[in-house]
Formats: C-alpha cells, structure tokens, sequence
C-alpha cells in the first residue's frame, strides 16, 4: 500500500488505543520527515509512556567487564582484529565495588557487559562469571542484567538460577544479509535461538537495533515484529557511530533522527515496555530528545573513576561524573521527569514475568 493512503491521525488514534499497528502502517511512521508530523507522533508516544508509567523513569547501571572479544563484527571497536583498543579484564573486587557505588547512587539494575570473551568461551569456563553475578547479586540486591553474548544453554540456565532477571543479546538487525555483513562469521538463527531460550528459563530479554548502518524502514518493521513473537521486554535503538580501526570507519555517521523515531514507534507498537534513552551515543545532551520520543530507561550509567570504556563512545561524560543519577537529575526535572524507585521496578519485573507466563498478547490484560 503507498504511503498516501495513510493518515497520520487516524494511525496515532489506533495506536493510543493500543491497538496493534500493521506493518505499512509503521513503515509508514517510519518515514516521516515532516516536523510536524513527526511531533505527533512524539506527542503520543508520549501519552502512552505516561499512561503506563507515570512522569517515573528507571535508571540502569552499566559496568563493562571485558572488552576483549572473539568475534569480528565489523561495526564494533573491540572487535577482535582491532589493535587500537586498550582492552582490560576488571577483578571481581573492582567489579563488585563498582556495583555498589552504582547501587548506592539510585540505578534500579545493574548491567554487566562484556564481550564473548574468550577467556571464558576457550579457556575456563564461565564458572568465575556466574560467581561474580551471585556476588553482585548478594551486594547489591538489585536486578541483574547480563550481556555475556551467544552464551552455551547450561551457562544460560546457571544464570537464571543464580538470580539474574535480564539477558540481553543484540540481532542489531533482522535483515539476514544485513545481519551478516554486520557479523561476519556468526550465526543468526543462534542469536535468536538463545533469546527464545532465555525467555523459556524464566529471563526477561533485552533487543537491540543499530540504527543508521544501510537497514530500511521495513526492516525496522520486520524487526519489530520479531520483537512481538519473542516477547521481548526491554528494546532498544542505538545510532551506529563509526569506530577507528574498524571496516566501518568511513562510513558515514547517521542522522540521529532515525533513532529517536524509532524510539516513538517502538513505544506506539509496545505501550508498557520498557525502551532505553542510552547515554553512549550523545551523552546527555542527548537525552531529552530521547525521553521526548517515550523512552522511559536512562541507560549506560556509569562510576566515574573506574575507567569503564562505553560500547559507541568510550568516555562520553563519564570521567567528569556526569553520567549519573545526580548528574542526570537536572536534565529529568526540566522535562517533569523523575527517577522511580527500586520497588516501582521490581513491580514492573514482577508483573512483566507474569505476563509472559500467562501468555498475554496485551499489555493490560491481567490473569
């Protein structure tokens, strides 16, 4: 169908309805360039964060563990090939403190991401990881989010028993060809596999998509979908930024736009999800514009100090201690916005899990 034969207000309305949106009808969304029309849709998605959340935001802490990485994917600074890196493994003792300064700031989760390191995928095994998970666990009695990769299926299941509630593993695309240029030598249907995996042993899952590296507005689409069938729980949508020492350094830095309104159509197509405003692409003067598409997690929050590299930027705002909750808290109240609190998100867990268990397709059904 062309595009003519949408109309935005009618498609808005639907979605406010918390209606399902068709395919044409986000690709639709997807392809607006109008200020005006896309402030509308802004506006609504908006709406339907406030609807579901209040003027509340959760904040999630971020501590990258390893930057060392057997994969090439050529879009990444850490990967393998890339001699630019200084990469660095943080002790268990560094990790754990830096958890508990995170916890006593305000964050609601903490994030540990790595690479598929292979210390831990060749040499011995992923039993100190699932240890030092318990022991953040136990310090810091906060949700636990992990991003360990393309992980074994008993490495999965020790996870969920040692108490993490989020794995998140990034197609960055579900564009299969797009997908392999991206990552070169790894298997796609693995990736997805894991996901379906996770969400089966109890874990919420976390997608992600990389925009502005030659994917279409239909492909956001297809990936939206994929997003439905998984049951995915947290997405998000992060503007590629090209790293030195990589395939892709020359390529042309997207406009941020396409981020942001793909930040407002994720929230029209997942009222009461959860979808990041990361601070690792602009930093905070990136966030409002995030947050104003419906994002409702302040991501990539980090220790100052600590000497923790970023994924797109690695030290955007973070020695000066700004990419933390006091130093985001100005930039929340100018937008009437503020941090919820832990217990407002172990709600949200709580209810979420029992949302897939009871296999609901809408987000206010209840059982």
């Amino acid at each position: 169908m062309h595009d003519s034969h949408f109309d935005l207000a009618e498609i808005l309305e639907k979605a406010t309805q918390e209606e399902r949106l068709g395919r044409e009808e986000i690709v639709f969304l997807l392809r607006l360039r109008e200020r005006s029309q896309i402030d509308a849709v802004f506006e609504a998605a908006r709406q339907l964060r406030f609807r579901h959340f209040g003027d509340r935001v959760f904040l999630y802490g971020f501590i990258y563990i390893s930057t060392f990485c057997r994969n090439q994917c050529n879009f990444c600074y850490y990967r393998t090939a890339n001699v630019l890196p200084g990469r660095y493994r943080r002790v268990a003792s560094e990790i754990i403190e830096a958890a508990q300064i995170l916890a006593e700031s305000g964050v609601h989760l903490i994030d540990l991401t790595l690479g598929e390191d292979p210390r831990y995928f060749q040499d011995q095994g992923f039993e100190s990881f699932i240890r030092l998970v318990k022991a953040v666990r136990q310090t810091t009695g906060l949700p636990i989010m992990v991003s360990p990769g393309v992980v074994p299926a008993d490495v999965l299941s020790d996870l969920a028993q040692a108490g993490v509630s989020w794995y998140a593993c990034y197609q960055e695309t579900h564009n299969r060809e797009l997908f392999k240029r991206l990552r070169p030598g790894q298997s796609y249907t693995a990736r997805l596999k894991n996901k379906e995996l996770a969400g089966k042993l109890g874990l919420l899952t976390e997608e992600g998509l990389l925009c502005g590296v030659g994917e279409s507005a239909r492909d956001i689409a297809d990936s939206i979908e994929s997003m439905r069938l998984l049951e995915v729980s947290q997405m998000r949508a992060m503007t590629f930024v090209p790293q030195n020492g990589t395939p892709m350094q020359s390529w042309k830095r997207p406009e941020p736009l396409q981020e942001i309104l793909t930040i407002a159509v994720l929230r029209l197509a997942f009222p009461g999800r959860l979808i990041p405003a990361t601070l690792d692409v602009a930093g905070l003067k990136g966030l409002q514009s995030r947050l104003q598409a419906g994002a409702n997690v302040v991501t990539s929050l980090v220790p100052p100090g600590f000497g923790l590299a970023g994924v797109a930027q690695n030290s955007l705002d973070i020695m000066d201690a700004r990419r933390t909750p006091a130093g985001i808290s100005p930039e929340l109240e100018k937008l009437g916005i503020q941090s919820a609190s832990t217990e407002d998100y172990i709600i949200w867990l709580e209810d979420r899990r029992r949302q897939i268990r009871c296999g609901l397709s809408r987000e206010k059904a209840a059982c």
